[in-house]
């Protein structure tokens, strides 16, 4: 860092300019390379608050977010954990209400882990977020650090420069002329530059020649739709304000859609296939899934209270006030229900039959059939054996297996029965009676997407201010030519903040060759 910040030309800097704001000298005058100059011309030599204070704590926190090293590590970071969060599915997606057993059941070792490490929920977990805010402050940061400095630097930019300065330019001449021809030079110059639409000044014997100033602000205007986005993903951590979930209704039931204060019931499910002269491939392919729903909402005494009927289809989704319920998954014939027969084991008679609802199992309850009581003693779900005591895998239905216990009329006590869906248990031979499956219940269900995204206004605001930025920033650059009459001499520079060929072409155009020359043999 530059302390001595006094000029020769007398005016006194702040802490930190490396080139002199009044007349563009370099005050520190060992360094005099071309790629040194480039870096001083990003922001005119001014001073960087993150390269300028380093003592507090604020400092440091302001310099850590200001280094452009920093904020490509962060999104770096997230682009691979957001990657590693897409290798299964998230919680709220799949088929199950136990997701401890799913993941290692059906992905092994590596589904238990991505459960365990929290990654199942990994979009709206703090760290993410965490992640998400931090890109955000060094955004904001880097643009800070970096915009003021400039902004100053081009609102003030002098006309008069040293020629130390203009020599120092990658495109620069200097040339002994007479004060008429100097100033005829200058005047041609300046009408030709104009006529490229280039804005001129002009002070005694100095020119500058400017245009497309406002290209330097395209990569902070990038910032700023970047800023936008990441403040509509922030958002969505507010309760409320967005919804990405998943609910299963089977036909006839009617379910709290998740997170919200309404009920969906589903009225039918169905799937409709191609003819078999519409297929191109063998096989049945479907062509439509619908789902006739009726939205509810529970009015000031508890009641249902339907607000919307709609059938939704994939892409025509039911649209209610911002929330939307698309149709994203059909299971055919899932198990609602199961029939069992009481049969006498001497005799071979049915002595009657109950049916069990698996939507609604409560311990002890008794079923009454053929005069006698079936009481539930145990359910297990998805029936396993472990280390020989029975256990459920999960709560879905995969294999269901009661523990009945039968009691004649008149008794306290009955029987034990072990039944098991697929299997063939055998009972003890004391028993009276034997449990057998007599049938199945089976519904359609419909596999409901539930969203909620108010924030997508906010993204496509972010979006449009972005893409703004990154046109102004990549199809027009900052264009300067600076010349200045001293001593019998006229002397001639250029810079622009890219596409040097293109300024090049142009001081070609409006007669100054021997400048491109001159320049290109440095």
């Amino acid at each position: 860092m530059i302390e001595n910040t006094k000029c020769e030309c007398g005016h006194n800097n702040p802490i930190g300019t490396v080139l002199c704001e009044h007349c563009g000298r370099p005050l520190d005058e060992t360094t005099n390379s071309n790629d040194k100059l480039d870096k001083e011309m990003r922001y005119e030599g001014k001073a960087r608050r993150s390269l300028t204070y380093q003592k507090s704590i604020i400092d440091q926190v302001w310099n850590f977010f200001s280094s452009v090293k920093i904020a490509i590590i962060l999104i770096i970071i997230t682009f691979i954990m957001s990657a590693i969060g897409t290798i299964f599915p998230q919680e709220q997606f799949i088929p199950s209400s136990s997701p401890d057993t799913y993941y290692e059941e059906t992905y092994g070792t590596l589904g238990k882990w991505f459960h365990q490490l929290g990654l199942s929920t990994m979009y709206s977990s703090w760290w993410f977020a965490t992640l998400l805010s931090m890109i955000g402050i060094s955004l904001v940061i880097c643009s800070l650090d970096r915009v003021i400095p400039l902004y100053r630097a081009l609102k003030n930019q002098k006309v008069s420069k040293s020629t130390v300065f203009i020599e120092r330019q990658r495109i620069s001449v200097t040339e002994e002329v007479s004060q008429e021809e100097a100033s005829f030079k200058m005047d041609e110059l300046a009408n030709k530059l104009s006529k490229k639409r280039y804005h001129v000044r002009k002070e005694k014997d100095a020119l500058l020649a400017e245009k497309g100033r406002f290209s330097r602000w395209g990569p902070y205007i990038n910032h700023i739709g970047l800023i936008i986005f990441l403040v509509g993903i922030l958002l969505r951590y507010l309760p409320g304000w967005n919804l990405d979930d998943y609910v299963w209704v089977q036909e006839g039931q009617t379910v709290r859609v998740p997170q919200t204060q309404y009920y969906v019931k589903n009225e039918g499910s169905t799937v409709e296939y191609y003819k078999e002269t519409e297929k191109s491939q063998k096989g049945p392919i479907v062509s439509k899934y619908q789902t006739k729903a009726v939205l509810y909402k529970k009015d000031s005494n508890g009641k249902l209270v339907p607000l919307m009927n709609k059938s939704i289809l994939v892409n025509d989704p039911l649209d209610f006030e911002g929330l939307k319920l698309y149709q994203s998954d059909f299971r055919a014939g899932d198990l609602t229900g199961i029939q069992f027969a009481i049969i006498d084991r001497k005799s071979k008679k049915n002595l009657g039959e109950f049916s069990v609802d698996l939507s609604n199992i409560t311990a002890n309850h008794i079923y009454r059939a053929g005069g006698l009581r079936v009481k539930i003693k145990d359910y297990f779900p998805d029936f396993a054996i472990e280390n020989n005591v029975p256990v459920t895998k999960s709560q879905d239905p995969n294999q269901p297996a009661f523990l009945f216990e039968t009691i004649d009329e008149g008794k306290e006590k009955g029987e034990n029965s072990l039944v098991i869906s697929g299997m063939d248990f055998p009972n003890p031979e004391s028993n009276k009676y034997n449990i057998q499956l007599a049938g199945f219940e089976t519904v359609n269900t419909a596999g409901l997407m539930v969203r909620i995204e108010k924030s997508l206004p906010i993204y496509l605001i972010g979006g449009v201010v972005s893409m703004l930025g990154l046109v102004m920033g990549f199809y027009w650059q900052h264009r300067r030519v600076w010349v200045r009459v001293q001593d019998g001499k006229l002397h001639i520079g250029a810079h622009t903040n890219k596409n040097w060929f293109a300024i090049r072409r142009e001081l070609s155009q409006v007669g100054f060759s021997r400048l491109v020359k001159e320049t290109e043999e440095k």
